[in-house]
């Protein structure tokens, strides 16, 4: 059995490389999806991670009408742009360049999320974490974090910005959130480097959005996600152009996934009902 003090030494390498499939989705938003493809259809605790980057207004003006959720979490991280949140709980905000916000949807909401733009470049990331069985149908949270209220650690090597978790002393401003996750934009210079440690158990991937990063002598390039191995670090370096990358961990809940479309839950029944909660309009209390 390793010690701590062995595991402190173990550096997570990469399992493997998925290549993000371009689709679309919404009302014909064009992304790029890596975690929710056939390819990875989910990596528990992550059930879905697609990158929307657009520099024409037809890539993303249709936008995410109003659609219903239930049983995970979603996340909304803007690079560049603007898009509209409403939802049925009466909250409405738009989420801004370097803004993020994280949505426990827990027993149901119904929300929209529209381009408040007509042109120039959209750029941003969703990604769904699943909830654990009892917490499924808890009431729904959010968590809206402007850009200025998101902490950073700089150095030569760039910058890391810190969304969820904790790196060295600076910790993330989400919170209480059951699968304890780490969330960072890693932004880093030429040949910048930077060694990142991660809970010894968590599921960890990296996504590159930008240049290209090498972990453990392997090449990570954009639109690829990098499913880590188990350990305590990750050594980020980048490529001689520079890189932008998400750093994702969490604890795996190591339950049963029955999901289909926008509800995710850990039985059929379950969904079934979800469905016809919908259909009802008792979905949302």
């Amino acid at each position: 059995m390793n010690t701590n003090a062995e595991r402190k030494n173990t550096e997570r390498t990469v399992i493997t490389t998925i290549n993000a499939m371009a689709t679309s989705d919404g009302d014909g938003v064009k992304i790029s999806r890596s975690i929710g493809s056939h390819l990875l259809p989910q990596l528990d605790p992550f059930l879905l991670l697609d990158e929307l980057k657009g520099d024409e207004a037809a890539d993303y003006i249709g936008g995410f009408p109003p659609h219903p959720h239930r049983g995970f979490e979603t996340v909304t991280y803007m690079l560049e742009g603007q898009m509209r949140h409403k939802d049925s709980a009466g909250n409405e905000g738009v989420i801004r360049s370097g803004d993020v916000q994280w949505m426990t949807a827990g027993s149901g909401i119904i929300h929209s999320e529209m381009p408040e733009q007509h042109e120039g470049r959209m750029w941003g990331f969703q990604l769904w974490i699943n909830l654990p069985a009892e917490q499924k149908m808890r009431s729904p949270r959010y968590q809206e974090i402007a850009s200025a209220d998101i902490p950073e650690v700089t150095g030569e090597f760039g910058a890391l910005r810190v969304l969820a978790g904790q790196v060295g002393s600076v910790i993330g401003p989400v919170t209480g959130i059951t699968t304890h996750p780490m969330l960072l934009d890693a932004r880093l210079e030429a040949s910048g480097a930077y060694p990142v440690e991660i809970p010894h158990d968590h599921q960890a991937v990296v996504y590159v959005y930008r240049g290209s990063i090498l972990i453990g002598g392997r090449i990570v390039k954009a639109r690829q996600l990098a499913q880590l191995s188990v350990g305590d670090s990750l050594q980020l370096k980048a490529g001689e152009q520079g890189a932008g990358a998400l750093v994702l961990a969490a604890a795996p809940l190591g339950e049963p996934v029955v999901r289909a479309g926008p509800f995710v839950m850990n039985t059929e029944q379950e969904l079934q009902q979800a469905f016809l909660d919908y259909r009802q309009g008792t979905l949302v209390v």
